[in-house]
């Protein structure tokens, strides 16, 4: 009985569709890459469960030490009101005879993604989950990518260093200051606790896109480590860990060609290290290959969040 009466609440949560007309939300809560998982404890310890916790805590590309693209917090389902169902990121998994799958956008907080999956068999749940989780992953993604971006918004930094030398802009918080302006290169950064965010920006010739290749992009990297970003210690610079080989992809991003590369940085002879991401941006129109990286200095501690954030930073582009 008391289960039955579980259900019925379950489905007075969610069974209204997604209100268009314009209403009062709350603004919605939650760390950055946080999801809340709402549903009842067997399934949430059963097989649909594990699941949810393998596909939602896949490691995030890049990274020295494997870390979750998501940290998953789980709800019993009658715990789920209040302040709870503002979180930014919601998984409601729900195990009746409703057959339904559905994302909602602002159902009860502002921004706000809620994934929905209903079936009375836990076989055809599993299905919906697979078949849907690259979707589902992708919409929280955006959701975060968009909540970073209004957060840098609040304090920006109005710094004109980029747009004069390279006749482009990235918006970026105001906590991060140019550390270095030389011929076609730029260094801006931001200062840690225990380290240090950073973001280089140069541009390259132009040349046939399609033929760079991730060997061709290290070296150009390694180049400019050696001309530019010396370490601490007499003759060291920054080069690529070779050891972690970089992942490469082509991507785009404001409707530009992109390659994209993640791997280790090194400074060989000392004892620093971390991640980066880096963009070859195909600038056709005004005959140049833009180069847009940001690397981590953060020894001893998680960089999932920062490198979220220099990745944010550098797709907000925009080319004059």
């Amino acid at each position: 009985m008391m289960l039955k009466k579980t259900i019925i609440i379950f489905i007075l949560i969610i069974s209204c569709q997604e209100d268009k007309s314009e209403r009062y939300v709350p603004k919605s809560n939650g760390k950055i890459n946080h999801v809340t998982v709402v549903a009842s404890e067997d399934i949430w310890n059963g097989e649909v469960g594990g699941l949810l916790r393998e596909k939602l805590s896949l490691p995030y590309e890049g990274l020295p030490i494997d870390e979750p693209i998501f940290s998953l917090k789980y709800l019993p389902i009658n715990s789920f009101s209040g302040f709870a169902k503002s979180s930014r990121n919601v998984l409601l998994i729900s195990k009746d005879s409703t057959s339904e799958t559905k994302f909602l956008k602002n159902k009860y907080a502002k921004p706000q993604v809620v994934a929905f999956f209903a079936d009375i068999n836990e076989k055809n749940l599993m299905i919906k989950i697979k078949n849907l989780c690259d979707s589902m992953i992708s919409e929280f993604n955006k959701n975060e990518a968009n909540e970073k971006r209004a957060r840098i918004l609040k304090a920006l930094s109005k710094d004109k260093t980029l747009f004069k030398k390279f006749n482009f802009d990235l918006k970026y918080p105001s906590i991060y200051k140019t550390v270095k302006d030389t011929f076609n290169f730029i260094w801006i950064e931001k200062k840690i606790s225990k380290g240090t965010l950073n973001i280089i920006s140069y541009t390259l010739p132009y040349e046939n896109f399609n033929k760079i290749n991730l060997e061709r992009v290290i070296n150009i990297r390694d180049s400019i480590g050696r001309i530019y970003i010396p370490g601490r210690l007499a003759k060291t610079f920054m080069s690529t860990d070779r050891d972690y080989m970089p992942y490469f992809d082509k991507i785009s991003f404001s409707e530009l060609n992109v390659f994209s590369i993640k791997g280790m940085w090194e400074v060989k002879n000392d004892f620093m290290g971390g991640p980066f991401i880096n963009y070859l941006i195909d600038d056709f129109k005004n005959d140049r290959v833009i180069v847009l990286e940001g690397f981590v200095f953060a020894p001893s501690i998680s960089k999932r969040e920062y490198m979220f954030e220099l990745k944010t930073i550098l797709r907000t582009l925009k080319i004059y």
